[in-house]
């Protein structure tokens, strides 16, 4: 039996210049394949093209073949037959993928009455249908909805509603976890598995992210540099990878699961934070606006940095994370609670102490390119805290060759600009900013979520060693629980602008006891299939309560597994009381002091589960 999909000699140019090259996949009725590599290799151009969608100045060559029936080449009345019929898309940005003046109910039904024959009535009752099968809470009252109010995870299973809308025979998923927490990814991937049950489609899963494809895909294809360089069963690659490329991009990944050597610091606290509140308001109006709500964004956060330590604050988006930092790098009074840096109370300091302060703590931000001047060559760049600083001519010349050579860039180099160098080059030139007024705190919001695995192992890598050379302390923010893993010494979890479990990294990872670092470890794919697909999956219901809400109690308690498993009386305690963080995990007191620093968990019910 012939295969539903096969791709044969794929080449793409554009402009002349090669993307794809020599491309060959064959995809089965029910399959799942995984075309993965970093960015830049081919993958998206080579999904696209398999539907006519690439760009005016892309020229294509070989043979794309849907059950025996030859695409390329073919009529736009046929391909437009085909589309959203035969073959569906499930984009990597389902905001733009939408269109923002329908109603998301409308744009569904549209898309199956493109198909079918049937009435306005019918096609839009098969919208909710959709929707509800997709776990959209409220499917009527939802449908009426624009884009714009759903979240991102919202949005990109309603994108898949549509692609199930006229079950078709291959579905092709292009990146559709890339901007999602990893809980919402996890709801997303149990959607796109329950859509390719319903419709029976075969799948053909575009990633960079090695953990999706492990946990999805029944076979993988590796490109590199517009080629496919390894193919075979998920087992096969990802167990036993024969091309050296994908054994170093295989290399390069930051998991969960590998046990790391970490410290802990007993030295005086750099940072503690008690109590941190942040407000912002929300306006309504043109010419004169008028405060018709308050977004908490920070309610609560605890944390402690020590000399030489390095802490993760990690959590959903919205959580907080950021907006903690910047209440950090203020050096202002905060709002609400208390914050102290260096044993110096914020709020209490004269300008002079201020600007010493700030010499001390400084900031490597999550993209590289934005925040860079364009403008200064990449020595400026670096030489431009010293000059603020009050440093002279003699020690700026000799400062900048040394911290480039120190975060491993040339020296010769300096005199260009960050537009020519690549993306961990450009991190590393942040990161030379940052160390060249001599700090002993960095704080790093997710500094390497913007690069590819293999530019990302190489960053982490230098932090690392920095942060043993130099004595420096890190606050290191992230989503991502695998690169935290890696390297932090101990991690800070945050929900709803609350603290609601704090430990060592080795502790909360191996023995979490609040529901929700049980669920974000849940959610974070291993790769290995074999492992990854033996787990046990805690999925969240929903996405995360709207910060424009102060709410009683534990605010994790609407999205809680074991909520439900309480009994009454239990219940009515999480629904009033805000549980506080308890005291040390091993109950040796620590150094919480009964202030709500120390490590533990903020639940009245803790229970260790294991999850990897």
């Amino acid at each position: 039996m012939s295969p539903l999909l096969e791709v044969t000699g794929l080449d793409v140019d554009f402009d002349g210049r090669p993307a794809v090259r020599s491309v060959n996949l064959a995809l089965e009725r029910g399959q799942v394949l995984g075309l993965v590599g970093e960015s830049g290799s081919g993958k998206s151009a080579t999904a696209l093209a398999l539907l006519g969608l690439l760009p005016g100045n892309a020229s294509v060559r070989g043979s794309v073949r849907l059950d025996g029936t030859e695409l390329l080449g073919a009529p736009e009345r046929e391909l437009t037959r085909i589309r959203g019929r035969r073959v569906s898309m499930v984009f990597q940005d389902p905001l733009s993928a939408f269109t923002p003046v329908y109603r998301i109910g409308d744009q569904i039904a549209e898309a199956v009455r493109a198909h079918q024959d049937v009435s306005r009535e019918q096609a839009s009752t098969r919208a909710v249908e959709l929707l509800d099968l997709v776990g959209i809470p409220e499917p009527a009252l939802r449908a009426r909805a624009f884009p714009h109010e759903f979240s991102g995870g919202m949005r990109q299973r309603a994108m898949i509603a549509m692609a199930m809308a006229n079950a078709p025979d291959l579905i092709l998923a292009d990146e559709p976890t890339t901007a999602l927490d990893v809980t919402i990814q996890a709801q997303v991937l149990d959607v796109l598995r329950t859509a390719q049950r319903e419709t029976g489609a075969a799948v053909l899963l575009v990633s960079h992210d090695l953990g999706v494809i492990a946990r999805t895909a029944d076979r993988v294809a590796v490109m590199h540099e517009g080629r496919v360089v390894e193919s075979g069963t998920a087992v096969e690659v990802f167990r036993h990878p024969k091309e050296p490329y994908t054994q170093r991009l295989l290399a390069a990944v930051p998991r969960l699961d590998t046990p790391r050597r970490t410290q802990r610091a007993t030295g005086e606290p750099v940072v503690r934070v008690r109590g941190l509140t942040r407000t912002f308001p929300v306006l309504k109006g043109t010419a004169f606006k008028r405060r018709v709500g308050t977004v908490y964004a920070v309610d609560g956060v605890d944390l402690d940095v020590r000399r030489g330590e390095t802490l993760a604050l990690v959590g959903e988006s919205g959580s907080g994370k950021s907006t903690t930092l910047f209440e950090l790098l203020e050096l202002a009074a905060p709002e609400g609670g208390s914050v102290e840096l260096f044993g110096q109370r914020l709020g209490t300091l004269t300008k002079a102490q201020v600007k010493a302060l700030r010499r001390r703590i400084q900031i490597v931000f999550q993209d590289p390119m934005a925040s860079l001047d364009p403008r200064l060559t990449v020595g400026d760049i670096v030489a431009e805290p010293l000059r603020t600083q009050g440093a002279d001519r003699a020690t700026i010349a000799r400062r900048v060759p040394e911290l480039l050579a120190r975060v491993g860039l040339d020296p010769a180099r300096a005199d260009r600009f960050p537009h020519e160098f690549s993306g961990g080059q450009r991190q590393r030139v942040g990161i030379a900013r940052a160390l060249s007024v001599e700090p002993e705190l960095l704080v790093l919001d997710e500094p390497v979520s913007a690069l590819d695995v293999s530019v990302q192992a190489g960053v982490l890598e230098l932090l690392q060693r920095l942060k043993e050379e130099l004595g420096l302390a890190y606050l290191f923010v992230s989503h991502d629980l695998s690169v935290v893993r890696n390297i932090a010494d101990r991690v800070s979890v945050v929900y709803l602008g609350r603290t609601v479990e704090a430990g060592p990294v080795d502790e909360v990872f191996a023995r979490p006891r609040h529901p929700y670092t049980q669920a974000l470890l849940s959610a974070v794919p291993l790769p290995d299939p074999e492992r990854e697909r033996r787990r046990t999956r805690i999925l969240l219901a929903g996405d995360p309560p709207s910060p424009t809400r102060r709410h009683d109690g534990c605010r994790f308690r609407t999205r809680c597994p074991l909520y439900a498993q309480l009994a009454e009386e239990e219940r009515k305690r999480c629904a009033h009381d805000v549980p506080v963080l308890d005291a040390d995990r091993d109950g040796d007191g620590g150094d919480g002091g009964g202030d709500g620093g120390g490590d533990g968990a903020a639940c009245h019910f803790p229970r260790v589960r294991e999850v990897l």
